[in-house]
């Protein structure tokens, strides 16, 4: 069970998983020992499974990134979601309701390295139709 300070805490490290402890505690308004025993608390419960890399801005405006909604068979479903895990640029996979079954976010150097991967996913055993919708720009990201 998570408590309201774990949730500001967890919203701190969203922003910057790498911040000093010390900012943390100040930020929060609580002793240094507090926030690393929460963290801890956290990881060991399995609210915190990791740690991942934000990438500058300089950076990501040079990849295209793009939705890709997918229509798969049920029983095939399995074997596509083995392949997307194995293609680097699917930086998420999402199992959702209503016309589409999955949806891809990728990314990728250039618009033409992002067709083929498009390529790539509609051509998988599994996959009956595609529909992509390239990200112009993103207004929140949290």
């Amino acid at each position: 069970m998570t408590t309201e300070a774990d949730h500001a805490l967890i919203a701190l490290l969203r922003e910057n998983a790498r911040a000093p402890i010390a900012d943390l505690a100040r930020r929060l308004g609580v002793s240094r020992t507090t926030v690393q025993s929460r963290i801890e608390r956290l990881e060991r419960n399995g609210v915190i499974a990791g740690y991942s890399v934000r990438l500058t801005p300089d950076h990501e405006k040079n990849l295209v990134r793009a939705h890709i909604l997918v229509t798969a068979l049920p029983k095939l479903s399995p074997s596509v979601e083995a392949v997307l895990r194995g293609i680097p640029q699917v930086r998420t996979l999402h199992s959702v309701s209503g016309s589409f079954d999955m949806i891809i976010v990728v990314e990728a150097p250039s618009v033409r390295d992002l067709d083929a991967v498009i390529d790539r996913i509609g051509a998988l055993d599994g996959v009956e139709r595609t529909l992509s919708s390239i990200i112009l720009s993103t207004k929140i990201d949290r």
